[in-house]
């Protein structure tokens, strides 16, 4: 057997047990506990009701939108404590001063209630309440003896779950008495429910997405109590602890607001039909194409990642569970072919980052920004096509010419599916996404299309049984998920919503501040000041009049939005930092000229580099956990594979076209072309290879090229077009020269 055909084979995948382990250690939104016994059956129990609540909704009619986020979030904060252990940090050093500070904002919490209830003349049994307080914030204190189990749960996790729960059912059995017979005007046990809710979800927070976001959230609080204290721009009237309890308990400005709305109306229905999808084994079909189609040519095992990838991140929420179940086959595949560690972990955490961009299902960013913008989501998937493709394109790029830089081939014929025998065995399984995208095109509600893609998953899984009697006989059976396998798919949808429920529900605390202070106008303020000053420092050092002050302020604004989103990104998920900055940045954009939707894009695309934005870059890291790669350096390449989402925003903000928003096909046109050509120019200035080695001075003058095309002003292009023609046409002669010099020899 040849080198090649050895390094072209295809390694052994990794376990089921092996992936878990990685997607446990990388994701703390999977950090699941593995229970056994009757605590076991009953988290089953909840998270299957969960589910089931959710597709009947979906099918058959919404309730109230207070009566189904209470639900919702009732399950969703009481099997947070059930499933998840506490989060421990290494260091005691830091635990206990970190815990001690949330102690201590939850003991200001109860005794500035206690005064403001008794002010009131509603002082009865609020000093006990004070020591109810104590009492919770106690068992969330590092003390071992409390319990921190993977196994069993602690006695004291079984009471912040019923307290969890039990701030989210008050509203349904309460409901008429709450929203209708003393609307407005609430008694003192609606106040201290308030209280209990926030501690809960911001300890359900801290359970499953760490310590930032929680504090930011707690910062927001305190914020808002004491806004007369604080100097300067950032100083306001300040309200009462009734006043902040009310709006961001009672009603939907916080806690109950739109963050936790859209996941549980649609992002809950999307998660659970990627995870009964994948049961059925639709990501190895996606593995399988993937393989047909990209997996001949040169750098084929990268290009594999890439393409499976995108497909497989259009039924998964989770960037780091797609980086792990495709990077277990794809990255050693890739290392056994010649690229090295750090660059098979990048591509598989830059590309699977990808698939929150693409269509048709994207992030559950994408469905809170319908809901924030008042779009339908059906228009969201077709404006969001063009920014995806050019993602992929960069991706693509840079594998091909890493590639061709190393001398790779493709992966070996014998080992490249047939296209055929794979749709013969698995095409039944592509029904339910054929149907869902369909339902989304023709208008129907996302959570409707979601209800009739998990129905049709769980019957078409059904059809290879049916069919195989009447001559079928290529059709895979093992898609029929039984009905050990439904419920495992139920509890597991379930258990993968609880992270981005709590994000959302924690989120609230942001939004409803907000709303009540106005940052928002605050940091656009700021944002335009800045941006202003700047603008005039780089005015001074013009001496050629094309630079005007609207278009320089606009460019400032930009970076600097953008740096917020990546530094806010790189210790939050996701949808937590675009619906913080869509709401306290983008109208900074907007106040520039830029319209609404496509400063909500910039955000929404900055926010996806989360995951691959270091220091806390968990999909690059569980790609580096597979690969055998040094982690930082694995994030900072993945960052830099994910050039493609950090350029397009500028691109679409400077041609609207590209987002169908104002749209003229001269300006699209030369976008798309435009853009094109600068991905093409910085690829190679990265990677520093076209057709030969590229020189420092080539890279300078292709990074150059490339940030003029992306402005689409017909000077800047024409100036860019003009350096990249000469750069890559001196690279492509230079290769002839040294091909001639090679056959001469």
């Amino acid at each position: 057997m040849t080198d090649r055909e050895k390094n072209a084979q295809p390694e052994e995948a990794l376990s089921k047990d092996q992936i878990n382990r990685l997607v446990e250690e990388y994701d703390p939104e999977s950090n699941f506990r593995q229970l056994i016994g009757a605590a076991a059956i009953l988290v089953t129990v909840m998270g299957v009701l969960l589910s089931l609540f959710h597709v009947y909704t979906a099918g058959f009619g919404l309730l109230n939108e207070i009566a189904h986020r209470s639900i919702h979030l009732a399950f969703v904060l009481a099997l947070i404590y059930l499933v998840f252990p506490e989060q421990r940090r290494a260091r005691p050093t830091v635990e206990w001063p970190v815990s001690l500070g949330f102690v201590a904002f939850y003991l200001y919490l109860a005794y500035d209630m206690a005064r403001a209830l008794e002010g009131r003349g509603e002082g009865e049994g609020t000093w006990l309440f004070v020591l109810l307080i104590a009492g919770v914030s106690f068992l969330t204190l590092p003390f071992k003896f409390l319990g921190t189990e993977r196994n069993r749960i602690p006695w004291r996790d079984w009471i912040m779950a019923a307290v969890a729960a039990s701030v989210s059912l008050y509203f349904v059995v309460f409901f008429e008495e709450i929203f209708i017979g003393r609307v407005g005007s609430p008694i003192g046990q609606d106040y201290m429910m308030g209280v209990l809710a926030i501690i809960m979800v911001v300890e359900a927070t801290r359970r499953t997405m760490g310590l930032s976001l929680p504090i930011i959230g707690v910062i927001c609080l305190l914020y808002g109590m004491l806004g007369p204290y604080l100097p300067g721009v950032m100083g306001h009237r300040g309200y009462s602890i009734l006043r902040i309890v009310n709006h961001i308990y009672i009603g939907t400005e916080g806690i109950y607001g739109i963050a936790v709305g859209v996941v549980a109306t649609y992002v809950f229905h999307f998660v659970l039909f990627g995870v009964l999808m994948q049961l059925t084994g639709l990501g190895q079909l996606f593995m399988n194409l993937a393989t047909i189609v990209a997996g001949r040519y040169s750098g084929g095992a990268a290009k594999v990642s890439v393409v499976s990838s995108g497909l497989f991140g259009m039924i998964s929420g989770s960037s780091i569970a797609n980086t792990v179940t495709t990077g277990a086959l794809t990255i050693p595949m890739m290392k056994r072919s010649g690229f090295s560690s750090r660059f098979s972990g990048a591509v598989e955490a830059s590309a699977s980052c990808g698939g929150q961009i693409t269509p048709p299902i994207m992030g559950a960013s994408a469905f809170v920004m319908a809901e924030m913008l008042g779009v339908p989501y059906n228009h969201l998937i077709l404006i969001a096509i063009f920014p995806a493709i050019f993602h992929y394109f960069a991706m693509l790029l840079m594998v091909h010419l890493e590639a061709k830089r190393l001398g790779l081939s493709g992966i070996d014929r014998r080992y490249i599916p047939v296209f055929l025998e794979v749709m013969g065995r698995s095409w039944h399984l592509l029904i339910p996404l054929v149907a869902m995208v369909t339902l989304l095109l023709m208008q129907y509600t996302p959570f409707l299309a979601a209800f009739w893609g998990i129905i049709l998953t769980i019957v078409c899984g059904y059809l290879p049984l049916i069919l195989r009697p009447m001559g079928f006989k290529s059709l895979d059976p093992s898609s029929a998920l039984k009905p050990r396998q439904l419920i495992e798919g139920f509890e597991l949808g379930a258990k993968y919503a609880l992270g981005i429920g709590a994000a959302c529900a924690c989120v609230g605390f942001i939004l409803g501040i907000a709303t009540l202070s106005g940052i928002g106008f605050k940091f656009s303020g700021a944002v335009l000041q800045l941006a202003s000053s700047a603008a005039e420092t780089v005015l001074a050092f013009d001496f050629t009049g094309w630079i005007g002050q609207q278009g320089v302020t606009l460019f400032f604004a930009l970076v600097f939005i953008a740096m917020a989103c990546i530094l806010m990104g790189a210790g939050i998920p996701t949808t937590p930092t675009y619906i913080i900055l869509a709401s306290i940045a983008a109208p900074a954009l907007h106040d520039l000229g830029v319209p609404l939707l496509v400063t909500h894009f910039f955000v929404f695309y900055y926010g996806v580099l989360a995951d691959v934005t270091p220091p806390v870059a968990l999909a690059a890291y569980a790609g580096a956990g597979i690969a055998g790669s040094e982690p930082m350096r694995t994030g900072t390449t993945a960052f830099r594979l994910s050039m493609g989402k950090a350029l397009v925003p500028f691109m679409f903000v400077y041609a609207p076209s590209m987002l169908l928003v104002d749209f003229t096909w001269l300006e699209f046109t030369q976008a798309m072309l435009s853009g094109l050509l600068s991905v093409l120019c910085l690829s190679v200035a990265y990677i520093g290879h076209f057709r030969a080695a590229v020189s420092g001075w080539t890279k300078l003058a292709l990074t150059i090229a490339g940030l003029l095309l992306i402005f689409n002003d017909l000077r800047g292009i024409l100036v860019g077009a003009a350096i990249a023609a000469l750069a890559l046409g001196g690279n492509w002669l230079a290769a002839r020269r040294l091909a001639e010099g090679g056959k001469g020899g």
